[in-house]
């Protein structure tokens, strides 16, 4: 039997989240995901938790999509997940016009965004080795 088409792409020890979407340019979103890459997965939660940024609590929430994906669905350790990939892509741009002076207008994009979150399980030995 083979796998599902939005989890062909995944390794066994590897589950994924993805959220399409967000009201939020993926400039300012990627500078989010910066925050949490090769963190492990609870260490990422904490920094997200007290992030100041408005869309944190959002990525958060697919963070922790991602991590019950791996415990419920691939039956991986939660302990030993880390955040391997966090992928932010480009969505749809709303074109709104402003009024300006003059009888202007102004142009005023608002950019949407995609997120996708892989987490791995990391082997012990390879654990044991970094420390």
């Amino acid at each position: 039997m083979s796998k599902p088409k939005h989890e062909r792409g995944l390794a066994e020890t590897e589950a994924q989240a993805i959220v399409r979407n967000l009201r939020v340019s993926p400039r300012k979103l990627n500078l989010v995901a910066g925050l949490i890459r090769n963190l492990p997965a609870s260490q990422a939660v904490a920094t997200l938790t007290f992030s100041k940024r408005r869309i944190a609590g959002q990525v958060k929430k697919a963070l922790e999509s991602a991590i019950a994906n791996a415990e419920n669905n691939h039956q991986l350790d939660v302990d030993q997940l880390y955040v391997s990939r966090a992928e932010v892509g480009r969505s749809i741009v709303m074109k709104r016009f402003h009024a300006r002076g003059r009888g202007r207008s102004a142009r005023i994009e608002k950019w949407f965004s995609h997120l996708k979150i892989v987490v791995t399980e990391r082997a012990q030995e390879a654990e044991k080795e970094a420390a």
